[in-house]
């Protein structure tokens, strides 16, 4: 069984994560006026509408595309002497630390303590019809699965195929996708919590959302 507190003190102890940005193409770079230790923004908005800071530009074949922040944090790395260079997709650029937030140590948390069912393969997800309304009226945690239930209908190019539950058995107690979007192989699909670790979870769940200081 996972050590829920020994993994919260491990967090605690180094509550970051680092985000190297690289450059999505080939170009000319051209960075903002950014220096080591600066406080960066992610996109905001309803619909994050609103980029993020202007990190950099490459300029392509005369047609230059900005790079704006993919999160908040504080720069901790930029390769200036890259200013002004044709650089190949994929080179590191510069490095943010991102502070998590409640919610990402929630998640981290989740992510290690739950039972994750991952997608095959890449295809858009659904409930079956029973599993779709149980959750829709009674919510995740009313939902007990058992290896070989039957799921989801899967849809990838046009055809639809039943998936069946491998796992242990459990409730549902997270939800990792979106009706019609497309999930990448690999990603979980649900994360799934043993009956009797689910009071477990719920306190440690509380104590970070009562506990856990947000930055920024």
């Amino acid at each position: 069984m996972l050590n829920i507190k020994e993994l919260l003190d491990e967090i605690k102890a180094s509550p970051y994560k680092t985000i190297d940005v690289v450059a999505p193409h080939t170009g000319t770079v051209g960075f903002a006026e950014l220096k080591v230790g600066d406080k960066v923004r992610s996109a905001s908005g309803t619909w994050d509408e609103k980029p993020g800071t202007l990190l950099l530009q490459l300029t392509r074949e005369h047609n230059t595309k900005p790079l704006h922040s993919p999160e908040s944090g504080e720069v901790t790395e930029l390769r200036h002497e890259l200013e002004g260079k044709f650089v190949e997709a994929g080179t590191k650029l510069m490095t943010i630390r991102h502070y998590l937030s409640r919610s990402e140590v929630i998640d981290l948390i989740l992510q290690k303590a739950l039972f994750l069912f991952k997608a095959p393969e890449r295809a858009k997800y659904y409930f079956v019809p029973e599993v779709d309304q149980k959750l829709k009226v009674s919510g995740k945690r009313s939902v007990k699965v058992s290896d070989g239930m039957e799921m989801f209908i899967v849809s990838r190019m046009k055809r639809e195929t039943p998936l069946s539950y491998s796992g242990p058995e459990g409730l549902i107690y997270a939800v990792y996708f979106h009706r019609g979007d497309n999930v990448d192989a690999g990603e979980p699909l649900l994360g799934i919590c043993p009956e009797d670790q689910l009071t477990m979870i719920e306190d440690v769940v509380a104590r970070v959302q009562g506990e856990w200081e947000e930055q920024g």
